[in-house]
């Protein structure tokens, strides 16, 4: 085979893995626009929805403001596109599935996909703790802290910044007992390595909880525990995940390795 031969069997499949990665974007791509556009028609509601935690604990007759001339029509839309990429997470993560499983061992490819439908649970399972738990606490607990004479207005494209932020923190940390499986299958750590770090696992849930939520110490517990709770479970499940030495291998005998050498330089000589 010429080098230029050589040259072209590896840069057809090369090619050929790039258009594949093209189609599968553009269909993540498609796939997030259709949806927007089923949903940009009641962006409003939508955006009356993610605010009802925080008009619920507002003053009577209070209301939230629009600073800038166009967030009233661009910070609905907005939401609505992120609403659209959150419905299309499981969507998106097939396409990654696809993507890459042709390239995967046939025990790679029975964890990875568990783990990738596991770990898009758990992050929706945040984003609603989130919702459902900690934002009628936190919204509580800061149009309460407001002091006396001061009207609780809040711009609605700072407050979808700081629901969205609040969402993606709570979601990726709900994602601890898949990092902690990870760590664990792939032989970086073991289980007992893990449960001797357990109190620089609670400092440190406490301190991303105090670098991820506002500046209180109910949102940064409701985080930190949490956490705290799911690295426990995910210590618990990565027992089953130990990776175990592969039974149809033997170690090689070196004394026998040296004679089939000898023996093939003979050959090799006649």
């Amino acid at each position: 085979m010429s080098q230029n031969d050589y040259q072209e069997s590896v840069e057809l499949p090369f090619i050929s893995h790039l258009i594949e990665l093209r189609n599968r974007l553009l269909r993540v791509v498609l796939c997030v626009l259709v949806i927007f556009l089923g949903l940009a028609s009641y962006a409003n509601e939508i955006y009356s929805l993610l605010a009802g935690p925080l008009m619920q604990h507002m003053p009577k007759n209070s209301t939230m403001i629009a600073i800038d001339v166009a967030s009233p029509f661009f910070t609905p839309f907005k939401l609505a596109l992120v609403v659209s990429i959150f419905i299309s997470v499981p969507f998106i993560l097939y396409q990654f599935w696809a993507f890459v499983a042709p390239g995967l061992y046939k025990r790679e490819r029975r964890m990875i996909l568990p783990l990738l439908i596991a770990s898009t649970i758990l992050f929706y399972m945040g984003a609603a703790f989130a919702y459902f738990v900690v934002f009628p606490l936190v919204f509580g607990f800061l149009t309460a802290a407001a002091p006396e004479g001061v009207a609780v207005m809040t711009d609605i494209a700072k407050y979808l910044d700081f629901v969205l932020a609040l969402f993606f923190a709570f979601g990726t940390c709900f994602e601890v007992p898949i990092f902690t499986i990870v760590l664990v299958w792939t032989g970086l750590v073991t289980p007992a390595d893990l449960a001797d770090k357990r109190p620089y696992v609670i400092v440190g849930a406490f301190i991303i909880g105090a670098v991820l939520t506002p500046p209180d110490a109910i949102s940064q517990t409701l985080l930190a525990v949490p956490m705290w709770m799911l690295f426990e479970l995910g210590l618990l499940c990565s027992r089953l995940f130990v990776p175990k030495p592969d039974s149809d291998y033997q170690t090689p005998n070196v004394a026998e390795m040296d004679a089939r050498l000898d023996k093939i330089e003979e050959q090799e000589h006649k």
